[in-house]
């Protein structure tokens, strides 16, 4: 499988977005009751099925009353705003938790709705801005039967992985994009990640992750010489020079770019490599091995600017990880000779080197949709992969169908 798109480097790296996005820690306006604390369940685990089991009941509750009303705006509503997109809002709010009933029903958008909108928009894996905007009202009309369905099929999932996982893991949340380590039971890192796009997607599986690269060449796959490379070459004659990327034929000789026919598949008997380096090299600083039947891995990217996107479905099936080198030397924690400061060097030297782990780490990429932690928060991502089949996909492609403004 295919695993990192060729693509011109980004720009700087955005404000990390873990603790908006997965942990909530919150300045703002809002009751104790309904205050989300930062969290340490691992997505997959006993507590996630215990809190599941209760927002299933409770869901169905809200269903035989009647569910929630729509809240019909193609307007963007914040701080200060005023009218009937307001009320209808607040009803909303109230109705799935985010809100207190005691807050009324007053058209003006004051900060107690502000903070209820940055819960729900945290529990949906959006940006907490505090601001409705397309996302957030197309996540906010899915009806309450399809969210209850979604926690029915996931508390599935989460019961079929609910034997040993080891005392140290790594859960891959395809869904979420979110990379969660896991020891004695307790999370002890998040990480956004990239993942596979819609048409490549990232693979659900079990393994182990083995061994680390420093500094790696990136050969790339078949697949995407053929669905991205060959049509950049056409439109660009020095795409390949600008990225770093060279070619060679079947003897390991080096073959200039202009020599080969790019209206032709002559180019898929080639072998394409990047030259290491962080700033052009489509994996970064690292690459994680984890040995499967997919041919998928962990990686560290250029274009760090994606860890801070609602969408983060960009990568051709592996999933790029923010803050690797914390990530690694989670990781390396059992190999000895191999902490922080030790990681940052083998990133500085800028050579190729290769760490096997001491002990391989259990790795679980994973298709969790909906869960829920016992203190009643419950989490919904977009079913990317429409393997719910609940017709609950991409919100932000479906703000921009309606017209809604997706932009925060």
């Amino acid at each position: 499988m295919a695993c990192a798109a060729v693509s011109a480097p980004a720009g700087a790296q955005q404000p990390m977005v873990i603790a908006s996005q997965a942990e909530w820690s919150q300045g703002y306006d809002a009751a104790p009751r309904i205050r989300v604390q930062r969290s340490f369940m691992p997505t997959v685990s006993q507590e996630a099925i215990i809190g599941t089991e209760q927002a299933i009941a409770r869901y169905r509750e809200i269903a035989a009353r009647g569910g929630w009303r729509q809240v019909a705006t193609n307007q963007r509503l914040r701080l200060g705003s005023k009218g009937p997109g307001v009320v209808a809002l607040r009803e909303r709010l109230i109705m799935s938790g985010d809100l207190e009933p005691s807050a009324g029903s007053s058209p003006v958008f004051d900060t107690y709705v502000e903070a209820a909108v940055k819960r729900f928009q945290a529990r949906h894996g959006l940006n907490a801005t505090g601001v409705v905007n397309g996302p957030t009202i197309s996540a906010l009309n899915v009806p309450v039967e399809t969210r209850l369905r979604q926690l029915e099929i996931n508390l599935v999932r989460l019961r079929a992985l609910s034997g040993d996982l080891g005392e140290r893991y790594v859960i891959v949340n395809i869904p979420a994009a979110l990379v969660e380590t896991v020891e004695h039971g307790q999370v002890v890192s998040r990480h956004a990640a990239g993942v596979g796009k819609i048409d490549r997607q990232s693979p659900i599986m079990n393994a182990k992750i083995t061994e680390i690269n420093f500094n790696p060449f990136w050969t790339v796959p078949a697949s995407i010489i053929r669905k991205d490379l060959i049509p950049k070459m056409r439109e660009d004659p020095n795409y390949l020079t600008d990225n770093k990327i060279r070619v060679y034929n079947s003897q390991g000789q080096e073959v200039r770019p202009e020599s080969i026919n790019w209206y032709s598949d002559e180019a898929t008997r080639y072998m394409f490599r990047q030259d290491p380096g962080a700033d052009i090299n489509s994996m970064g600083f690292v690459r994680i091995n984890i040995p499967n039947p997919h041919g998928v891995y962990m990686h560290d990217t250029p274009a760090k600017g994606i860890f801070g996107d609602d969408f983060r479905f960009v990568s051709s099936g592996c999933v790029r990880v923010q803050n690797v080198r914390d990530y690694v030397t989670w990781l390396l924690k059992e190999t000895p000779g191999w902490d922080r400061a030790a990681v940052d060097q083998a990133i500085a030297s800028g050579e190729r080197i290769d760490v096997r782990l001491a002990r391989p780490v259990n790795v679980y990429w994973t298709y969790i949709t909906a869960w829920a932690s016992p203190d009643g928060i419950v989490q919904f991502r977009d079913d990317v992969y429409n393997r719910d089949g609940l017709g609950v996909q991409n919100v932000m492609a479906a703000a921009q169908a309606e017209g809604l403004d997706p932009v925060n």
